[in-house]
């Protein structure tokens, strides 16, 4: 067992050892009993208050994060090469001969996974080669992809405005195609969520679904979607070609699949707008529509990477939900859609960050215990999540103003180098 995976209680007892003192010597530095410190040593007692683990580093002259168990080193921050990003999308004029089709989709497409794996500061890395290749490629679909993995890091990293170029940049890209123009439209909905801008991303994402989307029926979408046949209806998302089931027809109803997920997805973001300019009526309703058309759709290839589908929907419902205040209902819905078959297939960047979004929740009702719990789930899930983004920091720094503070949440600010 490496001294990474020691009980905290087991650390304090080897750090005690090392500064040649006895349990008494150190009670009587903490102004506590003999007892005390003998409980904290055998796990007997939890250690979980942050300021208590403070107090016993000063005395035992160490960093707090030692006895948490962290190594030392340069606390986790927002990477470096924003500027490499920037000065990649200020080229207009890219000298350099693009690599082959094939090999700049497998780019695209390596850049899309890192993403998805929240390895945000390698991705920071990758960017402006890869930006560079598809700007002087031929390529409208992979220029749109590139565009949109830009803007959604930037999104991450708190560069709100610049995602919006790139983002912007997908939308000319696309020029006259409807489905790459609707995937643009969600990175542009997400920029201007991420500028507090919900008023214009509803404006902006609610006509690009209208476009991609049958409208909306008394029946809702599950009659809609009747068209894709019965064997879609009895089903949904579970449905796998075998055999000879490959034909045309099938390829044909992957690519309506496929746009019906960027249509939901336009929804989703749509109705997480609309919570944010307070309009929760609204939001629950685009939420129930996105519900429709995920609930008839079968498993698709998510060419777009949107990630859509039931539990896609039940976790923007849990944000509306949380939005207009209805702690209890949020917290209900949150436990029961995290224990789903279906959360686990999410990718990571996408799970740590709807809990970042659940722990903003739970902070904005006054639940510091559950805003702690969804942020060490969180950077359990995808560390880069909570590691990177300046909004998990700002959250993060809130959780542990609280007295006391959580041990978790406490290790977490250490990591993000936050003085308390």
């Amino acid at each position: 067992m490496t001294s990474d995976d020691l009980p905290i209680g087991r650390r304090v007892a080897r750090w005690r050892v090392r500064r040649q003192m006895t349990q008494q010597m150190l009670a009587d530095r903490l102004r506590r009993s003999k007892s005390w410190v003998d409980k904290i040593e055998r796990g007997a007692r939890t250690l979980d208050r942050y300021s208590v683990i403070q107090e016993l580093a000063h005395v035992l002259r160490v960093d707090p994060e030692v006895l948490l168990g962290q190594p030392q080193g340069t606390p986790a921050s927002t990477p470096d090469g924003v500027d490499d990003i920037r000065a990649a999308l200020a080229r207009y004029d890219t000298s350099q001969a693009p690599p082959p089709t094939d090999e700049l989709r497998r780019q695209v497409g390596h850049a899309w996974l890192t993403y998805q794996h929240a390895h945000y500061g390698q991705l920071v890395r990758l960017l402006p080669g890869l930006l560079d290749a598809a700007q002087g490629a031929r390529s409208a679909e992979l220029l749109v992809q590139a565009y949109r993995i830009t803007s959604s890091l930037l999104v991450k990293l708190g560069e709100a405005d610049l995602a919006w170029l790139a983002a912007d940049r997908a939308m000319s890209a696309a020029c006259d195609d409807p489905l790459l123009a609707a995937t643009a439209t969600i990175s542009v909905g997400q920029a201007l969520r991420a500028q507090n801008r919900d008023r214009l991303a509803l404006a902006a994402l609610l006509p690009a679904a209208n476009r991609v989307l049958p409208p909306p029926s008394r029946s809702g979408d599950q009659e809609v979607c009747g068209a894709f046949g019965d064997q879609t209806a009895r089903k949904p998302l579970d449905h796998e070609g075998e055999g000879d089931h490959g034909s045309e027809g099938d390829h044909e109803g992957q690519g309506e699949h496929r746009g019906r997920a960027v249509g939901g997805t336009l929804l989703v973001q749509a109705a997480l707008a609309a919570a944010g300019c307070g309009e929760h009526r609204r939001a629950d309703e685009l939420t129930d529509r996105a519900a429709g058309v995920a609930a008839n759709l079968r498993r698709y290839d998510d060419t777009y990477r949107t990630s859509f589908g039931p539990v896609a929907v039940e976790l923007a419902r849990v944000l509306v939900v949380a939005s207009r205040g209805d702690a209890a209902e949020a917290v209900r819905r949150h436990a029961i859609v995290v224990r789903r078959e279906g959360w686990r297939r999410l990718p990571a960047e996408y799970r740590g960050a709807y809990l970042i979004d659940v722990a903003r929740a739970y902070l904005q009702v006054g639940d510091l215990r559950g805003a702690a719990r969804a942020l060490v789930d969180a950077d359990s899930v995808a560390p880069g999540e909570v590691r990177c983004r300046p909004l998990a920091r700002t959250v993060i720094a809130d959780v542990a103003r609280a007295q006391p503070a959580p041990a978790g949440v406490a290790r977490l600010a250490t990591l993000v180098g936050l003085t308390r």
